[in-house]
């Protein structure tokens, strides 16, 4: 018997992307001005990468969700959610973090196609993702955290 794939509804794609991005973005906010952890003069930019990785985190997250958790119990409907668009905002974000930091030390890397270019790309984007876990990650707790896990909850029980 083949099982018919549900897909998501688009209101859920488009409302669900840019909730999600706004709540990524007051996640930054809160973080700075509630718990103390001010990152200087860029932050309506970090703030826009924030937003924009829960974006696109929900964008990817979302497919994979309704293919994993698709007609499933409750809980792992639960772990779907928690999981999949934890890991993917959080994915998301980083990603855009490292190409804002490729962008900022592009003019002093060697031309495209050579060799230098490439190790100056590598080592480049593994320091953005560096500083982003040590420095970026920061900003998603608790709130992203609670948040995301209310979510998780609420989609699960959505479920049954």
């Amino acid at each position: 018997m083949t099982r018919r794939l549900r897909l998501p509804s688009l209101p859920l794609w488009s409302f669900g992307a840019l909730a999600w991005g706004l709540a990524m973005a007051l996640c930054f906010l809160l973080s700075i001005h509630l718990f103390g952890r001010a990152s200087g003069s860029h932050d309506m930019a970090l703030m826009a990468i924030y937003s924009a990785g829960g974006i696109l985190g929900w964008l990817v997250a979302l497919p994979l969700v309704y293919l994993s958790g698709d007609g499933r119990r409750a809980p792992k409907v639960f772990a779907a959610w928690f999981l999949l668009l934890g890991l993917a905002t959080i994915a998301a974000t980083a990603g855009l973090f490292a190409l804002q930091y490729r962008l900022f030390y592009a003019h002093w890397h060697a031309p495209f196609p050579s060799r230098i270019w490439a190790f100056q790309f590598v080592f480049t984007a593994a320091s953005a993702l560096y500083q982003f876990a040590v420095l970026g990650l920061r900003h998603f707790l608790p709130t992203a955290f609670l948040i995301l896990l209310v979510l998780a909850i609420l989609m699960a029980r959505r479920s049954r």
